[in-house]
């Protein structure tokens, strides 16, 4: 039956999301811990991640897709117009999302140079309310209008593609509070860099929701939610998410179709967050993060004068509104300075659309006098895997969203900062602060090249309650399967904190798809000769907090199992990651006990039980125990992972495996 919901258990917004889209619900709430079946309504994907899906779809016999109107491929991640031209592995990617785009009759595929996958589908599709699952960590970037996105690897998205459904377990939450109004020309990205700044990368924000809110949230546009959410990514959260409100309808209401669905749910009074963190706008000023880290924030005054090799402004968390301020910027700054040669200052807009506008605007040409190429829509710079990228040694100031060792280009360095910062330095190759120039910026005139009329009133949002799909308890209930005997015997390899996905397998061998393959180039440029260990018995991964943090690629744990790894134990670890090891049935552990990590070093055995979480060091014959599996990840590994579970259950495997069958 269909119920409303009463309201003596409050919920977070994220709980209401879930809750709406829960099938069979047992009571009319969600709760932390709780697992789920719910209804997906959008996939989305590039043709990096369709690479590794295509194996799983081709593992799962390539059945119907659910929706062919409800899948988003988007074709940015490796290409660029030379890259397209001369690469073979650009060409193959692309040619098989376009192979299976056709194949399957989807209505909404992008080909090359098109689009950032981001912001057309935030832009044009995504409404309040609506669960998006998609197979890139900055899938994040949706909350920014109200919806639970989360980003996961490729055998989930396949997985949701082809039913429907998925399953999640409901998370904590925080409540990120922003309060005051921030300086003009203090956007998305210096909120979010101060964020990270204060709180710190994969700390308060681990595996949870975060819920921005407050009364600063009033102040911010689409676009500057958009950048925060997407960021989440970096903060290390599950989700990033606003209330939508009439910001959020404003956008809806310009919108040609996709406008008319949004759902505008409100937590409720006595939500159950876990922490509280305030953050005051009025006190931001323009940010950097410095390498390796996007919380390895300082002032842009501070750094001001170093000297820079390149200047990038583009990528998925550059918004439309961050292009035309940095055009603006770039305006004030040829008025007093002329461009130093330089070859190496690129900018990229998102998607096509706003090239256009910003091209009918002018803005080009200022972007052009300042020495900047312009490019075609594309990922471009800020994963370096295409013909753009920087050179060993090169420092590099970036809108982009990560700043790990690499991630422009092997042995370069990347400076993350807004995109009227990254203006503000570009001109002279030095690192400047951008309020002087902000100061001269024509506001009416920035708003009306936005199409923004600020002083029109807000259309009006209703708030609404989620409908939930309950049965009686008993009719969910089922009986749990038997654990497997499962014991791991090896020696360890060990690593330290926030070990990225990026570092275990580089983006540029992310095209590779045999197992062996990617084994070999496992830690490729930071831990040379990975494989090799393992071959010799260091078949055991122990590492600290945050395993498994950045991008959603699924070939992370491919490269793994590719170099023989048999067992990761870990304090904690990254959301989509954990995903990824159990849907590919590598097992894990998480053991909080520091004792444990003190008593191991490289090379130590270890003799561990997976089911019943003991570890054991044979030599010492000390023992300690790992947190237990929850019912879902065991049945995962009873089932040798989800493609073997669909193949087995086929539509009902999300139920059977919530219940722990």
């Amino acid at each position: 039956m269909i119920a409303r919901m009463n309201k003596p258990h409050p919920m977070t917004l994220t709980q209401k999301i879930l809750a709406a889209h829960a099938i069979g619900l047992t009571r009319p709430y969600v709760r932390t811990g709780d697992i789920l079946q719910v209804k997906v309504d959008w996939t989305i994907a590039s043709e990096l991640a369709w690479n590794g899906m295509d194996r799983t779809y081709e593992l799962l016999g390539r059945p119907p897709v659910h929706d062919k109107d409800r899948f988003f491929l988007a074709v940015d991640h490796t290409v660029d117009p030379v890259t397209l031209a001369s690469d073979k592995r650009a060409q193959k990617l692309t040619q098989l999302s376009r192979d299976f785009a056709k194949e399957a009759g989807i209505t909404h595929f992008y080909d090359a140079n098109v689009t950032i996958l981001h912001t057309k589908f935030y832009r044009d599709l995504v409404q309040p309310g609506e669960i998006v699952l998609g197979a890139d960590s900055h899938t994040s970037s949706h909350g920014g209008m109200g919806a639970f996105s989360i980003g996961l690897g490729g055998a989930d998205i396949t997985a949701a593609m082809v039913l429907g459904t998925s399953w999640i377990e409901v998370p904590e939450a925080i409540e990120v509070v922003y309060s005051g109004s921030p300086q003009f020309g203090i956007g998305g990205k210096d909120i979010i860099l101060k964020t990270l700044g204060d709180l710190g990368r994969n700390t308060v924000a681990m595996e949870r929701s975060v819920e921005y809110r407050g009364d600063g949230v009033r102040e911010l546009t689409t676009d500057a939610r958009f950048t925060i959410a997407n960021m989440t990514a970096e903060f290390g959260g599950l989700n990033g998410i606003f209330e939508a409100d009439g910001q959020v309808a404003a956008w809806l209401s310009k919108r040609r179709s996709h406008g008319d669905g949004a759902r505008y749910f409100r937590a409720d009074d006595g939500a159950p967050y876990v922490a509280r963190y305030p953050i005051d706008l009025a006190k931001i000023v323009p940010l950097v993060a410095k390498p390796f880290s996007p919380d390895n924030v300082a002032t842009a005054e501070a750094h001001a004068g170093m000297d820079l090799h390149g200047a990038f402004i583009g990528a998925c968390t550059t918004t439309e509104e961050e292009l035309v301020l940095s055009a603006l910027v770039l305006e004030q700054v040829l008025k007093e300075q002329s461009p130093v040669a330089s070859t190496k200052r690129i900018v990229v807009p998102g998607d096509l659309s706003i090239q256009r506008n910003l091209q009918e605007r002018g803005l080009w040409k200022i972007y052009e006098q300042a020495g900047f190429r312009v490019s075609v829509p594309g990922c471009s710079m800020c994963l370096g895997i295409a013909s753009e990228k920087a050179g060993k040694g090169e420092t590099w100031i970036s809108s982009q969203n990560r700043n790990f060792p690499n991630r422009m280009g092997e042995g370069s360095f990347a400076w993350l900062a807004s995109g009227p910062t990254v203006a503000a330095s570009a001109v002279s190759m030095k690192v400047a602060d951008p309020r002087k120039f902000l100061d001269r910026i024509d506001r009416e005139r920035y708003e009306k090249l936005l199409g923004r009329d600020r002083k029109a009133r807000l259309p009006e949002v209703f708030t609404t309650e989620p409908e939930l799909d309950i049965v009686p308890a008993h009719a969910a209930a089922s009986e749990a399967g038997e654990d497997k005997p499962w014991t791991v015997r090896g020696r360890v390899q060990k690593f330290g904190d926030n070990i990225d996905t990026d570092a275990i397998i580089p983006g540029e061998f992310c095209h590779l798809t045999k197992f062996e393959d990617l084994g070999e180039k496992c830690f490729h440029f930071v831990k040379p000769g990975f494989a090799e260990r393992v071959r010799k018995g260091q078949t055991i991964v122990v590492a600290g907090q945050g395993w498994g943090s950045g991008s959603s690629r699924e070939q992370a744990v491919w490269a793994l199992q590719g170099a023989g790894i048999k067992l990761v134990i870990a304090k904690s670890y990254a959301f989509i990651h954990k995903r990824n090891l159990v849907n590919e049935a590598l097992p894990f552990l998480v053991v909080s006990d520091e004792a444990f990590y003190a008593a191991v070093a490289d090379d130590t055995e270890l003799s561990v039980n997976v089911n019943t979480g003991e570890i054991t060091l044979p030599l010492s014959e000390k023992k300690f125990q790992a947190e237990p599996l929850t019912a879902i990840v065991k049945s995962l590994l009873r089932e040798n992972g989800l493609v073997p579970a669909i193949k087995r259950h086929g539509a009902q495997v999300f139920e059977l495996l919530a219940a722990g069958v």
